[in-house]
């Protein structure tokens, strides 16, 4: 969001430089994020905006990245570097801004917050389907059901019959 300060005069400081149009994308340690990143930055990329590559921790859910660490490691620091890494791995630097975030809750009502006022969230779809899908519930259905602004669900090449 555009941060205003108004002087005596009503002179506009502290405007921000960056594009206003902003994408929003979810990442966990999936292939399927990853192929939503990619997606996102070269959809950021050609019209100009920039990326908020969101990662949603909690406790009961954060495994694929904590397995390999011997306690206490905290979970944040943690996280922050393995998306820092992803980001790296999949984003051209350079090719826009990139901006990420490491947040404490569950991946579909982080990802809802934090694209409000966004142009767009991107999410990657891990495909359970079926009866497990109905099951576990989905990130990617709460999101393009309650987040305030448009959503792109990738889902795996193999998933298309």
């Amino acid at each position: 969001m555009q941060k205003m300060a108004q002087d005596g005069q009503g002179k506009a400081e502290g405007r921000r430089t960056l594009p206003d149009r902003r994408i929003i994308v979810g990442v966990d340690a999936s292939e399927e994020s990853k192929e939503a990143l990619r997606w996102a930055a070269c959809y950021a990329e050609g019209i100009g905006a920039s990326l908020e590559v969101v990662h949603a921790w909690h406790v009961l859910d954060e495994q694929a990245w904590l397995q390999s660490l011997p306690p206490p490691a905290d979970p944040t620091d943690v996280a922050r570097k393995a998306l820092a890494n992803v980001v790296d791995e999949v984003v051209t630097p350079g090719a826009v801004h990139v901006q990420t975030s490491v947040l404490e809750g569950h991946a579909a009502q982080v990802l809802v917050k934090a694209s409000k006022g966004a142009d767009m969230l991107v999410v990657g779809n891990r495909g359970f389907g079926g009866f497990d899908g109905l099951l576990l519930g989905s990130v990617s259905g709460h999101c393009a059901t309650h987040a305030p602004c448009s959503v792109v669900i990738i889902r795996p090449a193999d998933s298309v019959d």
